[in-house]
Formats: C-alpha cells, sequence, structure tokens
C-alpha cells in the first residue's frame, strides 16, 4: 500500500483523536465555569451575610440610629446637599451628583446615615442647600427632638413641594417601627 493511502487514514486517526481530547476537555470547561459561578454566587451571599452582620454587631438594635433622605420634588428646589447633626455635632454631609439626585426625584430614598446614639433625648437637625424658587440660592433647616429608648430609631428627612405656598418644605419624622 502506498503512503498516500494512509494520508488520510492517519488525518482521520488525528482528527478523532482530538475529538476524544476535546470533548472531555470541553466538559471539564463547562463543569469549570459553573463552578466558577457557584463560587462567585456564593462569595456574594457570604460578603451580604458578613455585612449583615459587621452592622449587627457595631451598631446594636439597643443603640441604633438610623437617618434616611426623601425627596418628593416637583420644581421648588433642587438639591445640592445636605448636612445632619446629632446633639450639635456633625455625623453626616452628602453633595449630590446629577444622577443621585434624579434617583431620589424618582422615588429613591437614600440612607444618609447609621450609628450609635445612648438612651435620652437628643436634637436632630439637618441643614438643606440647593436652588430655590426663581433659581436662587436656598438654604434651610430642619429640626426634631426625639426621646431615644431602647429601640432602633428610624428618621427620615422629608422634602415636600409645597403647592399652598410656592416652597418646599422641610421636616424630620420618625418612623414607627413594628
Amino acid at each position: 500500500m502506498s503512503s498516500q493511502f494512509f494520508r488520510p487514514v492517519r488525518r482521520l486517526v488525528g482528527f478523532c483523536a482530538a475529538l476524544v481530547l476535546a470533548v472531555p476537555l470541553a466538559w471539564a470547561q463547562s463543569d469549570l465555569e459553573s463552578d466558577l459561578e457557584q463560587l462567585k454566587e456564593d462569595t456574594l451571599n457570604l460578603n451580604r451575610d458578613l455585612l449583615i452582620l459587621e452592622e449587627e454587631l457595631l451598631y446594636p438594635a439597643s443603640s441604633q440610629i438610623a437617618v434616611y433622605l426623601s425627596v418628593d420634588l416637583g420644581e421648588f428646589f433642587h438639591l445640592d446637599g445636605v448636612r445632619l447633626q446629632v446633639d450639635g455635632e456633625p455625623v453626616a454631609a452628602q453633595l449630590y451628583t446629577d444622577a443621585q439626585r434624579e434617583a431620589l426625584y424618582r422615588g429613591g430614598v437614600q440612607r444618609l446615615y447609621l450609628g450609635n446614639l445612648n438612651s435620652g433625648e437628643h436634637e436632630i437637625s439637618a441643614v438643606f442647600t440647593g436652588l430655590g424658587p426663581d433659581g436662587r440660592d436656598y438654604k434651610r433647616g430642619a429640626d426634631l427632638l426625639v426621646e431615644k429608648g431602647q429601640e432602633p430609631l428610624v428618621l427620615e428627612l422629608k422634602i415636600v413641594d409645597s403647592e399652598r405656598k410656592l416652597q418646599p418644605v422641610f421636616a424630620i419624622e420618625e418612623w414607627a417601627l413594628q
């Protein structure tokens, strides 16, 4: 037999050998990719659980205070920033980008502050800056006197348009936890 006869046979044998090696390699790669995806998912879940545990350890419910910001605006106020004070001490400040402001205007709520607060009476104050009616610089504040007990204290800084006054209204409200 001539070598020309064996050349296609060798090619066929080589192709079959490559195929036999490639199929398990592809299956192994597919298994590796699914294992990698599962590992990523497990890592994200573990990270979430660790963050929750860290928050519970750093901010126990008996001393926890959380302050959120919500905005219900139409045309009377363009939010630039907010500063938060507890008992006269600054605890949080935020300057807003266009994207952050837009998220708030579409109904988003921002956790502005999470911290610890001893039981007793405390003064919470917030100062809002931005552009008010007619595009003028606008700076307003809101205050609230709260009694902190053993339950977590959750407050909401609210900015709402008042159609009656044609002005924004700024308030601090305490959430009732069930």
